[in-house]
């Protein structure tokens, strides 16, 4: 390892980044410099510049990926670096086009849920909509986590390095019960193939993909589905922003309150102001043709 990378994996650790994030910032900072074939404390502005108008006109990335790239050399260059120039004037953040999610109907879930055949698998998803967790989180659980006195879900170091509880619903907690007594797990709850590692994400993504394409249905399936499900049930069901935002870990309630454009049956139910009007709207008569 070079005793540049070493140091900014010192300032991430320094600032108790993720593992995830350093990985990934570390990944775009290397891409960076393969891109121009040398150090990147050698490299400025203008090959930031080039770099990223490369990545939107020839690799055509979404804004979502960008922003990953220009985060991780907004760091590097400067924390670690520590370059006088301004970096937010050289290194722009572009906008992520805020597009809403599609939702699963509890049908839906339930179809989708009933045909995942591998019990830890249908145990991690199904954790995912009656929990609201993250995947990253979901896998990462380990035995201790599950209170069935207290029936909540102890997320230790969910995103963002916070602790919090969900709940542990009576369904969930007796899947929890079939799955414990074939899989007895130790470590991790969720173990995978590699020895004291937990089952990877992207093994429970391919397994979405393969479900929905049995199951026939059209719309998106993935792990992250499951918990925007999750939110948008519990918000039509009556629950307030505030305890769905402290179930899903968010920081800031405005991040909650987009579940309030997608969930139909409580927005669209809503009676409209022409209903209150004493007059009558006018027919326009059938038009027939001469």
């Amino acid at each position: 390892m070079s005793p540049l990378r070493r140091r900014m994996i010192e300032d991430m650790q320094i600032r108790n980044l993720t593992p995830n994030t350093q990985r990934v910032y570390v990944a775009q900072v290397v891409r960076f410099a393969c891109h121009f074939g040398k150090s990147p404390d050698l490299l400025g502005p203008p090959e930031i510049r080039t770099y990223l108008l490369h990545l939107t006109q020839e690799r055509r990335l979404a804004a979502s990926s960008i922003i990953v790239t220009v985060s991780a050399l907004r760091f590097f260059y400067h924390t670690t670096l520590k370059r006088p120039w301004a970096v937010e004037d050289d290194i722009p953040a572009g906008r992520q086009a805020k597009k809403l999610p599609v939702v699963l109907s509890q049908e839906e879930v339930a179809r989708f849920l009933g045909a995942v055949d591998n019990l830890k698998h249908r145990t991690i998803l199904t954790i995912c909509y009656a929990t609201g967790l993250r995947i990253s989180e979901a896998v990462r659980l380990r035995p201790a986590a599950i209170d069935s006195k207290r029936m909540v879900i102890r997320v230790e170091q969910g995103k963002g390095r916070k602790d919090r509880y969900v709940m542990l619903p009576p369904k969930l907690l007796d899947m929890l019960r079939d799955y414990w007594k074939g899989a007895h797990p130790r470590e991790w709850l969720f173990p995978g193939r590699l020895p004291g590692q937990p089952v990877s994400p992207l093994t429970i993504d391919l397994t979405c993909r393969q479900v929905r394409e049995q199951c026939g249905i059209a719309k998106p399936v993935s792990p992250h589905s499951l918990r925007h499900a999750f939110a948008v049930h519990l918000l039509e069901a009556g629950t307030d922003l505030r305890t769905i935002q402290l179930l899903l870990g968010h920081r800031n309630l405005s991040t909650t309150a987009r579940y309030l454009m997608i969930a139909t049956s409580k927005v669209c139910a809503t009676a409209s102001p022409l209903e209150s009007l004493d007059v009558l709207v006018p027919t326009v008569p059938d038009l027939v043709p001469a």
